[in-house]
């Protein structure tokens, strides 16, 4: 019996002594995060917005001054440009002479209430090709009937000064014509008499012999 129990506490010596779990060290709590709240875009003060309306206020007369430079530097409407035939049908001519004293070559009242006009029959020889006549202006000019700016649908138009003198504006430049003095205007030339002597007289010779004549 002792050899037994010897050997059960030789048994019980030889088995190893049960491992007793480690004591859990206490884990460091890591602070919590702070959540970093989502920042809003900063609202605009109202003050930012009031300066912006007063900035733009400000620049009103700016832009309108300069709306009114572009106006300004607007280039003036063109002139009309009066359409006639781009070529005279001449018909047959027919031979005549015409005398200032021949009958039918007395001045009479015209286009113009201040001038008085002589046909001398070249439209009726020409078959309305051409038309002449020796115009007499009636002084003394008054410039709010006279001066009136116009124009003229025509082909040819030639005028020479018989005697006395006209001034006239043509499409910005100012002549002054005496006797002897011609000059031809093109074809829907803006011009203007502005002065002319009480014994002013030329000649003028027009194509077609019928035309348009407009006011500005």
């Amino acid at each position: 019996m002792a050899t037994v129990a010897q050997a059960a506490r030789k048994a019980i010596a030889k088995k190893p002594a049960a491992k007793q779990p480690a004591a859990k060290q206490p884990v460091a709590k890591k602070p919590a995060a702070k959540k970093s709240a989502a920042k809003k875009p900063a609202a605009r003060k109202p003050a930012a917005k009031s300066r912006a309306a007063a900035q733009s206020v400000a620049k009103l007369p700016a832009a309108k001054r300069a709306d009114k430079s572009k106006s300004s530097s607007k280039k003036p409407a063109a002139l009309p440009t009066l359409k006639v035939p781009a070529v005279t049908r001449w018909k047959p001519q027919k031979f005549m002479a015409a005398h200032a004293s021949d009958k039918g070559q007395q001045f009479r009242k015209g286009l113009r209430s201040y001038a008085s006009y002589r046909d001398l029959g070249i439209s009726k020889a020409t078959g309305g090709v051409v038309q002449a006549h020796v115009i007499r202006l009636h002084g003394p000019c008054d410039p709010a009937v006279v001066s009136i700016r116009h124009l003229h649908g025509v082909q040819f138009q030639f005028l020479y000064m018989l005697k006395g003198w006209m001034e006239g504006e043509y499409n910005g430049r100012r002549e002054r014509f005496e006797a002897g003095a011609c000059w031809i205007q093109p074809n829907s030339i803006p011009h203007t008499v502005l002065d002319y002597s009480d014994d002013c007289e030329m000649i003028e010779l027009i194509l077609p012999g019928t035309f348009e004549t407009r006011e500005l």
